[in-house]
């Protein structure tokens, strides 16, 4: 263990609830894998753990870790996804804090519980190399195995007019013809809403004919449990022949994610979802957002989707990819056990694509060679590629 200086003090599971949220939206990182509904729904209540840094009796930091453990021993691991939380207001993270934080937590996980301590931290290749540089300091080493995720982050920043005018021709020529259409958007958060997009995710998921290992029933019950001024923001394109596209995305902090998108089989030619992403975007806006990540991108695997995201960022885009996952760790039989679930993990993932897919191509509807290549950017991915929850 190592000390955290004078002025700094941690502490560990001493609030409830309530006061987590209340911490949490202090913060500009804030997001929705480090709310309590997340932890609760993944994982139980007694299986997450908050830890919060204190400097001068002021929080400048804070973590929600999930605890996975082998019954009857002291074997697991301490995941912290997407933190520790570390801006505040309009300041950029102190690198003096960010040392302190992942001290404090490899002190409390590794060397009070035993546990192998995970880290997703919410940094990109573009921030500066001295995040990496601490974390590696800090007794972290990064996971050769683990694949950094690629996405797009759109800027808010400038005006609308600005944001619009970096936008490619060819994607907002497609925003034209959905306005044309003059289809009906529908806002909002209820349950209700979230059950109507359940409908064209499922056509999504059949016709392009792919395995989505992010469980969207899950957020459907983190939805259910979060605070109202924290829950997705559901928005649903309707026409007069029906629902033609739907978008899921999360707005905590000063960032916005979509998570999932689909578009019906009817609305194929609607072009719904660049109307939604346009009024997500605008809405993002009126409430101060900065930062609109797109969610993942895969130019080799999902062109489509690539082209899509990549002409709505534009001019206002970075193309970037996370930081990765880090472990801390004692050695020993934790460790072991968790390389192995690690790669027993990797094998069922291979194997759950595999058998899915297969399934998928035997029992999904029929789809043209000639209707999929006229629409190669005309339908959003409907799984979450960065959610690793």
């Amino acid at each position: 263990m190592h000390g955290l200086d004078p002025g700094y003090a941690s502490e560990v599971d001493a609030v409830d609830e309530h006061e987590w949220y209340q911490i949490l939206q202090k913060f500009n990182d804030a997001n929705i894998y480090q709310t309590y509904a997340a932890g609760v729904v993944y994982c139980g209540r007694r299986n997450i753990s908050h830890l919060i840094l204190k400097k001068n009796g002021e929080v400048v930091a804070a973590a929600q870790a999930k605890i996975l453990k082998l019954p009857w021993v002291n074997v697991g691991t301490a995941t912290i996804q997407s933190g520790p939380l570390l801006r505040i207001g309009s300041n950029e993270p102190d690198l003096e804090t960010f040392r302190r934080a992942v001290r404090a937590l490899r002190n409390e996980y590794v060397c009070k519980r035993g546990l192998v301590l995970r880290i997703l931290p919410d940094f990109y290749s573009d921030d500066p190399a001295c995040f990496s540089a601490i974390l590696a300091e800090e007794g972290f080493s990064l996971i050769p195995r683990d694949v950094r995720c690629r996405t797009i982050l759109m800027d808010l920043r400038p005006s609308l007019e600005e944001i619009y005018g970096g936008i490619a021709k060819s994607w907002r020529r497609n925003l034209k013809r959905a306005n044309a259409r003059a289809l009906e958007v529908i806002e909002g958060t209820s349950e209700g809403l979230f059950k109507e997009f359940l409908g064209i995710y499922e056509e999504t998921v059949s016709r392009k004919k792919f395995v989505s290992f992010a469980d969207i029933n899950k957020f459907r019950q983190v939805q259910a449990r979060l605070p109202e001024n924290l829950k997705m923001i559901i928005l649903l394109a309707r026409s007069e022949e029906g629902l033609c596209a739907g978008l899921v995305c999360t707005a905590i902090g000063n960032s916005a994610t979509p998570l999932f998108a689909a578009t019906s089989n009817a609305g194929m030619a609607s072009r719904g979802s660049y109307l939604l992403h346009w009024s997500l975007i605008k809405k993002l806006k009126e409430r101060g957002f900065s930062t609109y990540d797109l969610g993942g991108i895969d130019p080799t695997g999902n062109p489509g989707t690539y082209r899509f995201k990549n002409e709505l960022g534009g001019r206002n885009g970075r193309d970037v990819y996370t930081l990765g996952c880090f472990d801390a760790h004692s050695g020993g039989l934790s460790y072991a056990c968790v390389n192995l679930a690690d790669g027993l993990k990797t094998i069922g993932r291979n194997f759950k694509e595999l058998v899915g897919g297969f399934t998928l191509r035997a029992r999904g509807p029929k789809v043209s060679r000639n209707s999929a290549r006229f629409h190669p950017v005309r339908e959003q991915d409907a799984h979450p590629s960065r959610s690793r929850v």
